[in-house]
């Protein structure tokens, strides 16, 4: 308990707080221009303590969040509960797509470099989560580029056809969610990436949420566990 209570300030007490979000944006060439606005929140001490180096959780959301109105990605995941007043010890960086296109891997990557760069970011704790239409786009670029992230979340996404070059994430740390109702994006889509990872020895886990449907996000974000789980994975 004192554990939960020292990484994660429950939601009841956290509405008091304010939201620590602010407009933030990445444009150059990366393998392709890229052009990605984001919310960055910092984490209470980061201004305080000069010295130490954070945490960085890349968010990416899902494809009805997509324009240039960053308000937009506030309505679930990370950017929801640091809206209403969530502190973490870690850096949140919510990522927006911009209208009519997907997640590129070579964008997210290049924004996740500048943050490294530009901020006080522990190389060794980076991740990267997504919901749906992000939890896509977490498989796609963790599959790019393995060696950048500590550990991945892609909550009811898919990796496509990567699940035969498996073989790239064999040392990633992975946590998996779906419900099993999902009639957007069917379970069978983490499942069978999940299998091949498995079957290879990852270091993956699936949780399945019985009679549940597309969003499967709201109760992973909202859970201490999740968190502790996230910040306890460190590259060697």
């Amino acid at each position: 308990m004192v554990k939960l209570t020292a990484l994660f300030i429950l939601a009841i007490s956290s509405a008091l707080l304010a939201d620590t979000q602010t407009p933030a944006s990445f444009s150059g060439d990366f393998v392709i221009k890229v052009n990605y606005r984001y919310l960055l929140s910092k984490p209470e001490r980061y201004e305080a303590d000069k010295d130490k180096k954070w945490p960085l959780v890349v968010f990416l959301h899902g494809s009805g969040e997509r324009g240039t109105d960053l308000e937009l990605i506030k309505k679930h995941g990370p950017p929801k509960l640091l809206a209403a007043g969530q502190k973490f010890p870690a850096i949140i960086a919510s990522l927006q797509c911009e209208s009519n296109n997907l997640w590129n891997p070579h964008g997210v990557q290049a924004v996740t470099e500048h943050l490294i760069k530009t901020l006080r970011v522990d190389p060794k704790r980076v991740y990267l989560t997504g919901i749906s239409m992000g939890g896509f786009g977490t498989w796609e670029t963790a599959f790019e580029y393995p060696g950048t992230y500590a550990a991945i979340a892609p909550i009811c996404g898919g990796a496509g056809v990567r699940w035969v070059t498996a073989q790239r994430l064999k040392s990633m740390p992975c946590w998996i969610f779906h419900g099993d109702k999902d009639g957007a994006v069917p379970i069978e889509n983490s499942q069978k990436i999940f299998d091949a990872l498995k079957k290879i020895g990852a270091p993956v886990k699936f949780t399945i949420y019985p009679g549940v449907g597309h969003d499967s996000w709201t109760q992973t974000y909202a859970n201490p566990e999740f968190w502790n789980w996230l910040f306890e994975q460190k590259k060697p």
